[in-house]
């Protein structure tokens, strides 16, 4: 598994834990970096990024999300699901580096390990709508 998929887990884990416990990112970001196999000074880096760019956007995210989401509210999503779609919509909206197929297939596959059974499609669906509306990256 590459350095960037194990920093997508990490910011997931680290934002899902954040939903319900308020606090800053920082104390509990280290915490988690260095239990983990992402402890590298890349690995952090990437996690975060993703971290600190979802709080500071999630306002921005969550519109993108909800305007997309056809049938669901941001408030009936599972809070992994969100979570998933949010580092996601991050990527895909602030990190012109990434390919856009790159970031869906890595959101697939983190929600296939940490969703549902019906998350991967749930999250593919919401992110390809989201996707279509922008412009290629390059």
């Amino acid at each position: 598994m590459g350095l960037r998929r194990l920093g997508r887990e990490i910011a997931l884990q680290l934002l899902y834990a954040r939903d319900y416990a308020a606090g800053e990112a920082g104390p509990a970001l280290e915490l988690v970096l260095d239990e983990s196999e992402a402890g590298t000074a890349a690995g952090r880096a990437f996690a975060d990024e993703l971290v600190r760019g979802v709080l500071e956007h999630r306002e921005a995210l969550d519109a993108t999300i909800a305007e997309k989401s056809k049938n669901w509210s941001i408030s009936r999503m599972a809070r992994v699901d969100l979570n998933i779609l949010r580092l996601a919509v991050f990527e895909l909206l602030y990190r012109d580096e990434i390919p856009k197929n790159v970031t869906i297939n890595e959101a697939i596959e983190v929600a296939k390990k940490f969703g549902t059974e019906e998350s991967p499609s749930f999250v593919n669906g919401i992110l390809d709508e989201i996707a279509s509306t922008l412009p290629d990256k390059g």
